[in-house]
Order: structure tokens, then sequence, then C-alpha cells
């Protein structure tokens, strides 16, 4: 096994078509590894990646040339991985989770792009998806995800704080399910203090928090608390914090965010007064445009009927589903 450390290293002299495979490898235990990422890995003869992404993928590698790189060298790792597969070689660039989640996909293109590549051209390009971290961090807790949510990195390396903290307001004032990445580092402690004040505007202080830390992994971690007692629990740049919703609740110690199914329907799966199965739930009096039409011949368009106000509804909801 050929291990070079340099992501510079001088591309493969070749006529052949090479690939490129940009690779999610989910949390990095094999069993949470799809098949494509397994397969992908399998047919190149390079792999690329960040050292510790390297060291999880290390039992499907043997055998194969190297270069692995540190934090902070991903414009060396992407171009590194771009050069060797144009030149001819079968390339596996490994993001951790999905590439194109925070991961190497976006950065891949842009190298592309500045070398004036062209689809048809060497090297074939696949993106390989991968489970994200806001998807096995939430597995690990129950159903934080089941509504609308967002996800937003608090790393300032890249995006300048300003921006990160409307997003957060705005985020938290739309009543998301926020996943925040990279909550804190040595360098970096305000920030998640900052969020947390920031969310506290807009949610109780009993809203579900709950801390994952390195999901399916040796050393890992998962604590379900709520918005006011999060920062009393160690937070770091291995943490994944899943901030709840106005909806969201803990039952049996999982956190759960409804997808609205009670705001329609009652425990039989009957529709309530004033509800209609496969139309817009109304609230209190209001009818939507789509409440008030029927699709009578199965096509999809909607056609205005008659009476085009139900019964008034006996539920009122602050969740639209």
């Amino acid at each position: 096994m050929t291990d070079a450390t340099d992501a510079t290293a001088a591309p493969v002299t070749s006529t052949a078509r090479g690939i490129l495979y940009v690779v999610g490898i989910g949390p990095g235990a094999r069993a949470h590894t799809t098949p494509a990422a397994l397969a992908a890995i399998a047919d190149a003869e390079l792999i690329v990646g960040y050292t510790t992404y390297i060291q999880l993928v290390k039992h499907l590698i043997v055998g194969k040339e190297i270069i692995r790189t540190g934090m902070t060298e991903e414009i060396g790792r992407a171009r590194a991985a771009v050069e060797r597969a144009r030149a001819g070689a079968r390339v596996a660039l490994v993001s951790s989770g999905d590439a194109g989640v925070y991961g190497m996909a976006g950065l891949v293109f842009e190298v592309l792009r500045m070398i004036g590549w062209k689809r048809g051209e060497s090297p074939e390009l696949h993106i390989i998806p991968g489970i994200t971290a806001l998807n096995s961090c939430g597995s690990l807790v129950g159903a934080p995800l089941v509504h609308d949510f967002c996800a937003i990195s608090l790393s300032d390396l890249l995006t300048p704080w300003p921006i990160i903290a409307r997003r957060i307001d705005a985020a938290a004032s739309a009543d998301f399910v926020i996943g925040l990445y990279n909550p804190a580092s040595g360098r970096r402690t305000r920030q998640i203090v900052d969020a947390q004040q920031t969310i506290r505007r807009h949610r109780g202080g009993d809203t579900p928090v709950a801390l994952v830390k390195s999901a399916y992994r040796k050393l890992q971690t998962a604590i379900v608390t709520d918005l006011d007692h999060f920062l009393d629990y160690e937070i770091g740049m291995l943490t994944t914090v899943l901030v709840g919703s106005s909806q969201t609740f803990v039952f049996e110690g999982y956190m759960v965010t409804p997808r609205g199914y009670t705001n329609k329907y009652n425990a039989d799966g009957d529709a309530h007064a004033g509800q209609r199965p496969g139309y817009s739930l109304v609230i209190g009096d209001a009818v939507t445009p789509e409440a008030a039409c029927d699709d009578e011949d199965g096509d999809g368009e909607l056609t205005p009927h008659g009476d085009a106000s139900p019964a008034p509804s006996s539920t009122t909801s602050r969740e639209v589903a």
C-alpha cells in the first residue's frame, strides 16, 4: 500500500478516461455505509480523504494508494483527486456523512469549473450519497426530524458570524427543528452560547434538545435535555446539536417531532369534523384554495366545487401538516 501524504502529488499520465467517485461513507460504521459507497471504494485504485475519514475506512482500502491530509487542506484534496482522475485513475474522494452536505462534493465542482471540465470529458463523475450526521444522530435519540428542519453550521471559518447569527434567528422564529453542526471547538466557544440565547427568544426553555457525539463510532454519546440546560454538557466539534420545534416532545426518553396527523385525524384514522383527507389542513373557519376544490376526474387538476366551505372545524392547530 502506498501512502502519499502530499495532496499535490503529480498526476498519473494516462490516456484512459478516469473515474472520480465522491463518496459519503456515512458515520463510519460499515453497517451504515451504503452498498454503492462500498462498491465505489472497492473499485477505486486511489483513495483520497481527511486523515480521520481514511482511518474509518482503513479496513476497506488495504493495498490501495492513499492520499490523506489534515484539517483545512480540503482544496488540496479536491485538486489531487480531480487531477489523478482526469489523468485516467479510478479515484474515491471520501467524506463522512454525505459528501453533498458540508462535504467535498461542492468543492470538487468548484475545482472542475476552474479547470474548464465539461460533461463527457475525463473524469467520469459519480456522487455517492451517504447517511448524514442529522440522520444518524436523529436515529439515536428518537424521531426529531419528522417535520420541517434545517441545518446550520456554527463554524465561522468560511462564513461570517453575522450571517450565521441571522440564519439562526430566522430558523428559530420560523419554528424549524434546528440541527447545529460544528457547534464549538477549542477556539470557538461563544457561538453556541449566542445560538442558545437567540433560539431562547423564540422557544420555551423546556424545548427538547439532543446532544449526540460521534454517532455510531467508538466514543458515541447521546443526551436528551432541554434548551435551558444543554450548555451544561460538554459540546465540541464532534457533537451535533438538535434543537426541537415548539411541537417537539419527549416520550420515554425519546425526542419526537410530530408530523401533524392528530391535527386532522383521530386515533381510529378518521378525519376530524371539517377536515378532508388529501386536502389542506383547515384551521378554524379558514379555507384554503386547495380545500375548496375537488379532483373530480383524478387527473391531478383541482376543480372548484359548489359549496366551497366545509363545516367549521372543531380543532385548532399550531402546526400545519
